[in-house]
């Protein structure tokens, strides 16, 4: 089985390197197969670089609309696709560029297990500081119509970095705010905290309880993305995107 999994994390790096368009991949039967491998993938590709945390996905139900998938699913974001607001990005550098409306949030201390599983209440209470961001995804022209979930999983979920406002102390209802996604200062849509399974903190004791299956957790430190709270949008050509959270503040990013 160990050889299946890293066969088709080869397959992964080098579909990435030839710029091939995002298919089904046999072999990945079940989610459990699908993490391990993303997490051969990530074994593959991650060299030196570090890890800055995860993003979970599809914890909207537009966004589970959009991809024919009913459950969130989870992605490590890497060190040096973390950027800061302002960021200017090149078309070029992605096979196909999407851009997700997110809450981002940091962890103050470690989620260690304890045998008894995180709920949102006492995830949250690890939370030190939220921000607007924005996720980059790169989903290699795939054809929603025939979403494959476990292929998306083992594709990292497709997170191709992040860009990240200020980060301020999370407001006393997280579930209220509201960010409203701006395209050449236009804009585009609206959503609320509410839209990330009825709070951001929920998909957050997803992903705890999640990661404590398989014997790890969320560190000091970590970045989590909550889910994107606007239906992704695929920027050609020249592009500015600003992204405002009441109570929480914004993020901006350029490119062409």
């Amino acid at each position: 089985m160990t050889e299946i999994i890293e066969g088709i994390a080869g397959t992964l790096v080098t579909e990435h390197r030839d710029g091939t368009k995002f298919h089904r991949l046999d072999g990945i039967n079940d989610l459990a197969a699908a993490y391990r491998v993303q997490d051969a993938y990530i074994g593959a590709i991650i060299g030196d670089n570090g890890t800055a945390g995860y993003k979970i996905g599809l914890t909207s139900k537009r966004m589970q609309e959009m991809c024919g998938i009913d459950q969130p699913i989870r992605g490590t974001i890497f060190s040096n696709r973390v950027a800061g607001s302002g960021a200017h990005l090149s078309l070029a550098d992605y096979h196909h560029l999407g851009l997700e409306f997110e809450i981002c949030v940091r962890l103050g201390r470690d989620l260690a297990p304890t045998g008894v599983p995180f709920t949102p209440e006492s995830a949250g209470e690890a939370v030190d500081a939220v921000a607007a961001a924005i996720e980059l995804v790169d989903d290699r022209h795939a054809d929603y119509s025939v979403l494959h979930c476990e292929t998306l999983v083992a594709d990292n979920s497709w997170n191709a970095g992040i860009v990240v406002g200020a980060f301020v102390p999370p407001p006393a209802r997280l579930d209220e705010v509201e960010g409203i996604a701006f395209q050449d200062g236009v804009e585009l849509a609206r959503g609320r905290g509410a839209d990330a399974l009825g709070h951001p903190f929920v998909p957050l004791a997803w992903l705890a309880n999640h990661l404590a299956g398989s014997g790890r957790m969320l560190r000091t430190g970590d970045l989590v993305m909550t889910g994107s709270i606007v239906t992704t949008r695929f920027p050609a050509g020249a592009f500015n995107y600003r992204f405002d959270v009441s109570g929480i503040g914004s993020v901006e990013l350029s490119g062409a």
